[in-house]
């Protein structure tokens, strides 16, 4: 059965920093592009970076933009969000996703594989 699993999420102090893991299992991370997204209370999920299944790309929306950082490790099955100068309103539910694509898609559509959501809280 697919599964992504993220982990690496908690409580920390603004100007923090916290790296989430995005863990697949039942098929090849490699073959998909990986996005994590984000949803705060009250909010619309949003698209926060992409990296694409060769990491030879990456986007980032504007408020990630030299703050964070995506990786990803095929030979594991896994990627990861590094977020440094957390703010609170970085504060969210944050999902990696899987898209079987080259290139990481425009929009959430694409993507096939989702995981559980790990709770990033920036509180002082």
């Amino acid at each position: 059965q697919e599964q992504l699993v993220e982990s690496g999420g908690g409580l920390v102090q603004p100007g923090g920093s916290l790296r989430l893991s995005c863990a697949a299992s039942g098929f090849t991370m490699g073959y998909y592009s990986i996005g994590w997204f984000r949803q705060a209370p009250g909010k619309e999920r949003e698209g926060v970076v992409c990296i694409s299944s060769s990491a030879e790309s990456t986007y980032y929306a504007d408020s990630a933009k030299g703050r964070f950082t995506i990786s990803r490790d095929n030979t594991k099955n896994t990627g990861y969000l590094q977020m440094n100068s957390l703010k609170l309103e970085d504060t969210a539910v944050y999902y990696c996703a899987a898209a079987s694509t080259f290139g990481c898609p425009t929009g959430s559509l694409a993507f096939r594989y989702w995981g559980q959501g790990t709770q990033v809280t920036v509180s002082s």
